[in-house]
């Protein structure tokens, strides 16, 4: 059975929009766009790049389909992602695309639910979810999501949106591994584990 493993770039209130520039998401009145920069370091690349090592496919909403399938067919080789990005398989939810073009893409058909059930019970790595928060807390809702890898960096931007927005479901977390680094971002990987307890001291 596959991982379906959720990778996100996390400012420290826990805002999800964005990071990568300051174009990239006007949603809403957005405004932080391109927030993540400052605060990356050699770290932070090694770390995610590890979380890459046992997985084959992503798992993608439009948005941050349409982001990456603009900017990853002609990024520069010698990246040492662009190659891993453009061959790995790409499964793609979507209500309104009716194809995709970027190689190793599959548009998932109308039951996101059901069809992500059917490729965790496949043979292969794991899954990324990258990103695409809408597509995220539907799989948080259906006891989809198998790991939470995140990256917290030292940064508030006040608004935007949330990958545990408001509604939620109540999860007790598992730490697998958690780890600073030098420029203060925290690499966390997290497993659900069952529901919270609720007690007082």
């Amino acid at each position: 059975m596959r991982k379906i493993i959720v990778c996100t770039f996390l400012t420290l209130d826990g805002v999800m929009q964005a990071p990568g520039g300051p174009d990239e998401d006007a949603e809403s009145g957005f405004e932080h766009g391109g927030w993540q920069k400052q605060a990356s370091d050699d770290e932070v690349g090694a770390g995610i790049a590890a979380w890459y090592e046992h997985s084959d496919a992503m798992l993608l909403g439009r948005k941050t389909y349409e982001i990456f399938a603009s900017y990853w067919p002609h990024a520069d080789p010698a990246n040492p992602f662009t190659e891993r990005m453009n061959s790995m398989h790409k499964y793609v939810a979507s209500r309104t695309l009716t194809s995709v073009e970027w190689q190793n893409s599959t548009l998932l058909g109308d039951d996101v639910v059901g069809a992500v059930r059917t490729l965790k019970a496949s043979d292969g790595g794991n899954v990324n979810v990258v990103g695409s928060g809408d597509l995220a807390q539907t799989l948080m809702r259906h006891d989809l999501v198998d790991e939470y890898r995140l990256t917290i960096h030292p940064v508030i931007v006040g608004t935007g949106k949330r990958l545990f927005a408001d509604g939620a479901v109540p999860t007790a977390l598992e730490p697998v591994s958690v780890s600073t680094t030098k420029g203060g971002t925290v690499l966390a990987v997290y497993r659900p584990n069952g529901k919270p307890v609720y007690d007082s001291y």
